[in-house]
């Protein structure tokens, strides 16, 4: 299991959403890793990603878009959606870049 973390200043959560699966998605294409299977405590991007709800924002249209490409690549991909108490590890990671960006000097 690979942790991946970024600062993204200031966005919506369902922004932040998609960048942690791209990451992922990314990260899965550079290390040539053929199958991932993501859990996610966001119902509206597990819904999205599985073309049960369609993407209406505008500024999530083309993250789901690349996201939707890499899928493609991939021989084996399933995500899930998990209850916010199943996913600490993504909170714990969270607090952990939001630290580091508190302490440098602005």
């Amino acid at each position: 299991m690979k942790e991946l973390g970024e600062y993204l200043g200031l966005r919506t959560n369902n922004f932040a959403e998609y960048s942690g699966l791209l990451a992922a998605l990314e990260y899965a294409q550079k290390e040539k890793i053929p199958a991932l299977k993501v859990f996610s405590d966001s119902e509206l991007l597990v819904k999205q990603m599985k073309g049960q709800y369609k993407v209406n924002s505008p500024g999530l249209v083309p993250l789901y878009e690349r996201a939707r490409s890499l899928v493609r690549q991939l021989p084996y991909f399933t995500i899930e959606h998990v209850r916010r108490e199943r996913n600490r590890d993504a909170d714990r990671v969270v607090n952990q870049v939001l630290d580091q960006q508190e302490r440098k000097p602005r």
